[in-house]
């Protein structure tokens, strides 16, 4: 009896200072990647602003678990994307799934004397202060800055009129 009192508490204690450290962490997870483009802003646009551009250069938006149902709306294998605003050189989409809810924004920059445009992607999401969701997200950057990463390549070699870069699946 004593040996299970003793790890009942042990086991309450745990879970309070697992709790009090993932309140460290914050409750706004933010991915964000870019790749410099050798190209006006105007020859990037259209390939961003709905999803008949996105089929060109986002990885596995050709499988047949993606149903693009408008041109900014697309259900993604589960996965509910719909392209929210979408001004001259910005696009922000909402990215929802069974239990979790993102926020994407894909901007492009540059200045007026230069040809280099910078597309910057970012995912953004609100996590609840549950101990598990918070070290779930310390997994957010590995998982999808590689697929943004991947995409923005291609992105980059189709603008630029160059050599697809190879896709890895896993």
């Amino acid at each position: 009896m004593r040996f299970i009192k003793l790890g009942l508490i042990s086991a309450a204690i745990l879970f309070v200072i697992v709790t009090l450290l993932s309140l460290l962490f914050p409750s706004t997870i933010m991915v964000s990647r870019a790749v410099n483009v050798n190209m006006p802003k105007d020859s990037i646009v259209a390939l961003i602003k709905d999803f008949d551009g996105w089929k060109i250069w986002v990885d596995g938006m050709q499988k047949p678990s993606v149903k693009i149902i408008s041109k900014t709306e697309a259900d993604l294998a589960g996965t509910m994307v719909l392209i929210d605003t979408a001004s001259n050189y910005s696009i922000k989409s909402s990215w929802q799934n069974k239990n979790k809810k993102m926020t994407s924004m894909i901007n492009l920059i540059n200045d007026s004397s230069s040809k280099i445009t910078v597309v910057q992607w970012q995912f953004e999401q609100q996590v609840k202060w549950y101990p598990w969701e918070k070290f779930a997200s310390m997994m957010n950057d590995k998982i999808l800055g590689t697929m943004m990463e991947n995409n923005l390549a291609r992105l980059k070699a189709i603008v630029e009129k160059t050599e697809l870069p190879a896709t890895t699946e896993n």
